[in-house]
């Protein structure tokens, strides 16, 4: 099993910036893929960013230009920055793995992104 502990939500103003962090029970660096989706009221829950054990990152059309995926080993976490931020990127952000077959989530970390 793998539990997932996201942190760094919060309140934000357009054009800022944030930094996601998700914490994992297991290393890093033996989950196949680790990512970060997020949810807005009344949608469905969306692929931002995903990042494998090997370090190849993808990226959907909402994340790319202004969202960044990466790895800190140290501290063991899967960490997602935000730039330019703009009120539609106001949602809940969840943190993903896949490892063995199974993908666990995490209990999620609310941005709200006022203009």
């Amino acid at each position: 099993q793998v539990q997932l502990a996201e942190s760094g939500g919060g309140l934000a103003q357009a054009g800022g910036s944030l930094r996601l962090s998700c914490a994992a029970s297991r290393s890093i660096f033996d989950i196949t893929t680790m990512g970060w989706y997020r949810q807005a009221p009344g949608s469905q829950r969306e692929l931002v960013a995903s990042i494998t054990f090997t370090g190849s990152t993808n990226y959907a059309d909402s994340g790319k230009g202004r969202f960044t995926i990466s790895r800190d080993s140290a501290k063991n976490t899967v960490n997602l920055q935000i730039d330019s931020l703009k009120p539609e990127d106001t949602a809940v952000y969840y943190c993903s793995a896949n490892y063995q077959n199974v993908r666990y989530w995490g209990q999620g970390t609310q941005v709200t992104v006022s203009s």
